[in-house]
Parts: structure tokens; C-alpha cells; sequence
């Protein structure tokens, strides 16, 4: 459908481990969109919040070995799905601006610091758009409430993501709009979700969790939408815990952005890793039926794809 330039894949860790459908559903919706994703080869850990905060420039550099792989496989740009392997990807630019020489030593190879760092979300928001996004709908999600929960890396912080609004981001709204789902007023779409706090402090997980998806509740949502894997795993997987805590009953499920567009594109369940999720969200998903809808029929039944409030 479209062509661009590759891209280079990061995976990142936890999209071989708990969030595998992640990895699954960007691979499945960037290929169906024409977006070219060419894998690193022998990619490392980013390190994490670990090595930053134990060795600065060792976090920097690990971040910064796969910056230096895609250089070599003459790639612009990085795309990678985690925003916590953004972030170190971004700090590794930064790093290598300030302290070059350091960096460079440190990583043992010379680096031109020409590759750029993207999220999928960004990915997808500017090289597809909401505007051709819609017209590759095939299965439009009408009526559909769901609340786009971005937490509080993916557009932050302002002077290194350089995307969005740090504090009221609106690039996941208009993809959502794009699908054909209502996207009503969430205030705490940037707020946290407790991070990695879900094995030392369970507690705090349950209660920012809880008022997060209370929220989402009462905003009217059936769905919560995701770009993070830490986030979809400590409102899906953690959300009996939450509902403990705030003495309430949820049962929200919690898709990645992926899983949804991949969805109303008509790609296979099985390419989008829906049934990995712990709140099934098949009783609000639009049921497909057998005769793919036309794309005029898709134009028609729903207008223009950016109309916002």
C-alpha cells in the first residue's frame, strides 16, 4: 500500500517474553500498511532503568550498540515499540551529542549519529496518518468507546521525544478516530501507571492502576488502548489486583494499538495475538462477519475520519 524507506525493528526484550502479541500484532499491521521493518540483527538489551541508574554511560552505550548496528545496515531510522527502550535509545543520542568521545570509546566503534529514534505510535502517526489509515479500514470499529492511555514515557520528556504533547497527546485519539471509534475525554492519559513497582510495591500498582482504569470507566470507555507493554501488563495482568484495591469491578480490557488497528484492517486473530490477553476483548470487539465490507461501503457508512471535538 505504501512506500517507504526500512525501517530498523527493535524489539526490546519484553516483546520476547510477556508481550509477545506486541511484537506479533507491530509486525503484522506495519507489513499490512507497507511499512518496511527490517529486524536489528543480534540486538541487545537497552539496559532498562537498571544500567541507568548503576552507569550512565553504560546504559548509553548499550542503547547505543544498536543505534550503531542500524548505522551499519545503513538505516535512518529506529522504530521500537517499548517506550522504556525509546527512552534509553534517546539517551544514547543524547549521550553521544554531548560526550561524542566518551560515548564513541566507550561503545569501541566510531558513530556518525545519524539514526533517529521512533516509537510505533509515531511510526505509524507519520509515515500512514489517520487519513490513510481510514481508507485501509476494512472493519470499522463504529460506536466503539475507548480511551487511549499513552502513561508517561511515550511523549515525555518534551525536549528528547520531540512528538505530541507531553502533557495532552492526540496522535493515538486521531488514529483511533481513524478506526471509527468514539474517543471521549480521558484526563489521565498521561498519567502513571506504577511502572515497575508491581513487585516491590504491588500496593502502589493496585491503587494507580485502579484509578486509572475507574477513570477510564467512568469516562465511558469499553476498551483502554496501549503503546507500552509495562502499562498493558499492569492493567490487563494486574487488573483483579486493582479491582481488589479500589473495591470495584472493571473488566476492561486493555488492547495495544497494534492489536486494534490490526483488527479493524481485518487481519487474522491469530496475527495479532488477541487471546494472549488476560480480560478477553472479544465481548466489545465489532464481530467480523463473513462478507468483507467494501471499501466504498466503509467510506460511506462513516464520513470523514477527523472530525474532532
Amino acid at each position: 500500500m505504501l512506500m517507504n524507506d526500512p525501517v530498523a525493528y527493535y524489539p526490546g526484550c519484553s516483546l520476547e517474553g510477556l508481550a509477545v502479541e506486541y511484537d506479533l500484532s507491530t509486525r503484522s499491521v506495519c507489513h499490512a500498511l507497507g511499512l518496511s521493518l527490517v529486524e536489528l540483527e543480534d540486538w541487545n538489551c537497552c539496559g532498562s532503568t537498571p544500567a541507568s541508574l548503576y552507569d550512565p554511560m553504560l546504559s548509553a552505550t548499550l542503547a547505543g550498540r544498536n543505534l550503531l548496528l542500524a548505522q551499519r545496515a545503513r538505516l535512518k531510522t529506529v522504530m521500537t515499540p517499548c517506550p522504556g527502550c525509546l527512552k534509553a535509545l534517546k539517551g544514547a543520542i543524547k549521550a553521544h551529542a554531548l560526550h561524542s568521545e566518551a560515548f564513541e570509546e566507550a561503545l569501541g566503534h566510531p558513530y556518525e549519529g545519524t539514526v533517529r529514534a521512533v516509537s510505533v505510535l509515531q511510526l505509524l502517526y507519520e509515515k500512514v496518518g489517520p487519513n490513510t489509515l481510514a481508507h485501509a479500514v476494512r472493519w470499522p470499529l463504529d460506536g466503539l468507546s475507548v480511551v487511549p492511555y499513552y502513561g508517561c514515557l511515550l511523549t515525555r520528556p518534551e525536549r528528547s521525544a520531540q512528538f505530541d504533547d507531553p502533557e495532552n497527546p492526540v496522535s493515538m485519539d486521531l488514529l483511533l478516530e481513524a478506526l471509527g471509534c468514539v474517543v471521549p475525554h480521558f484526563p489521565f492519559k498521561t498519567e502513571c501507571c506504577g511502572a515497575t513497582s508491581g513487585i516491590t510495591r504491588a500496593d502502589v500498582v493496585a491503587r494507580l492502576s485502579g484509578r486509572l482504569l475507574d477513570m477510564a470507566r467512568r469516562s465511558g470507555a469499553q476498551a483502554i488502548v496501549v503503546a507500552c507493554p509495562l502499562c498493558q501488563q499492569n492493567l490487563d495482568l494486574r487488573q483483579a489486583q486493582a479491582e481488589k484495591a479500589m473495591r470495584s469491578r472493571f473488566g476492561l480490557p486493555v488492547l495495544y494499538l497494534t492489536q486494534i488497528i490490526g483488527w479493524a484492517l481485518g487481519l487474522p486473530e491469530q496475527d495479532l495475538g488477541l487471546g494472549k490477553l488476560v480480560v478477553s476483548p472479544f465481548g466489545v470487539l465489532p464481530v467480523r462477519n463473513r462478507r468483507e465490507p467494501s471499501h466504498s461501503e466503509c467510506v460511506e457508512n462513516r464520513g470523514s475520519p477527523l472530525s474532532r471535538g
